[in-house]
């Protein structure tokens, strides 16, 4: 019993350090096809420059294969306008806009799409 759960704690750090060194990669890559290949680097919170997306067709492409597309589609809205960021795909890849994947509903559960 003691050995997988030794087993288990291993798996999960080499995955999670496979998912951070992931995340920057991908990061890059996705600021690149969304923004015209232009990337800001900022030395602090002041100096990070918001890009405007269209919240509203980036929402309507994620939340077009949900079964409560409504519900979605306002949970996104509300993600995308504190995060200006919507993960591509109509599913998961939220490594590739973490604010979207950090905030959290009252009862500590995922509130973004």
């Amino acid at each position: 019993m003691e050995f997988r759960l030794f087993i288990l704690a291993i798996l999960l750090l080499l995955q999670a350090f496979a998912e951070a060194s992931s995340i920057s990669t991908g990061v890059a890559s996705f600021l690149e096809n969304t923004h015209g290949g232009t990337k800001n680097v900022a030395l602090n919170n002041k100096d990070i420059q918001q890009h405007k997306i269209n919240c509203k067709y980036e929402c309507s492409r994620r939340c077009s294969k949900a079964l409560k597309r409504k519900r979605c589609k306002r949970a996104c809205k509300s993600c995308c306008h504190r995060c200006h960021c919507v993960p591509p795909g109509t599913y998961g890849h939220k490594d590739l806009c973490p604010c979207y994947a950090r905030l959290k509903t009252h009862g500590n559960k995922p509130k973004c799409p």
